[in-house]
């Protein structure tokens, strides 16, 4: 286990918190009144799943094994439950509906929390507890999505209405940003998958707290880009503001 700087773990775990009061405000503003009711519930289910995966994580099941694991225990019981969750919300309707009922620029404000995620990540480079590559230094330009999230969410609406094709456009390319740095840090941990960084891998993210980045975070924002793109290309059955 690795002594991790202090600056960077009180920034990450707040980090955490921030996105789940951004994530609880896109359906605590959303259309559907009976699904803001549901907050508690969905909130309570959040933290449940933060603190199981922070005791998985302290106890090393995710360390220790990642040498021999394939697939990385981390994906199996941390990154793959939370996919499989958001595959369902896709597939069923009352998830669809879900969806649908979300506000859309809370969805977009949410995206803000990349950039914090990428001074932390730096700050683990210093500690070499990540590669360059998963840095702004190096291949990681998610910080860029971060930076434009508030101004999309500012600019990309004309009062309630979406400006759709801007939305679009933005939402696409910063999944793309997403995408890159997830197959990134995949193939940097050490393990059998590892392919980059052999002088230094990915390990923060098998740690407590950071094992929330590929677990939580992450999923996160790779749904709030989904949950967005379908709002903007399904075409709406009536005319309903976008709060």
């Amino acid at each position: 286990m690795m002594n991790f700087p202090q600056l960077a773990t009180i920034l990450f775990i707040l980090t955490c918190f921030a996105t789940v009061i951004l994530l609880s405000g896109t359906w605590k503003n959303a259309r559907d009144p009976k699904i803001t009711k549901r907050s508690l519930p969905i909130l309570l289910a959040i933290l449940i799943w933060l603190i199981v995966q922070a005791l998985v994580t302290i106890n090393g099941f995710y360390y220790y094994t990642i040498q021999t694991s394939l697939p990385p225990k981390i994906m199996a019981f941390g990154v793959a439950p939370m996919l499989v969750l958001i595959l369902l919300l896709f597939i069923t309707p009352g998830g669809r509906h879900f969806i649908d009922s979300l506000s859309l620029r809370q969805l977009t404000w949410l995206h803000t929390v990349r950039v914090p995620v990428e001074i932390v990540l730096y700050l683990l480079l210093l500690q070499k507890a990540v590669p360059e590559l998963m840095t702004f230094e190096g291949r990681n330009f998610d910080i860029v999505a971060g930076l434009t999230a508030p101004v999309l969410a500012y600019f990309g609406f004309v009062g309630d209405r979406p400006r759709r094709n801007l939305l679009l456009i933005w939402n696409f390319i910063s999944l793309a940003l997403l995408l890159n740095i997830v197959i990134n840090a995949l193939l940097s941990a050490p393990g059998p998958l590892q392919k980059f960084a052999f002088n230094q891998p990915n390990i923060a993210v098998l740690l407590f707290p950071y094992s929330w980045l590929p677990t939580f975070v992450v999923p996160v924002v790779l749904f709030s880009h989904l949950a967005a793109i379908r709002q903007l290309i399904r075409p709406g059955k009536h005319e309903v503001p976008f709060p």
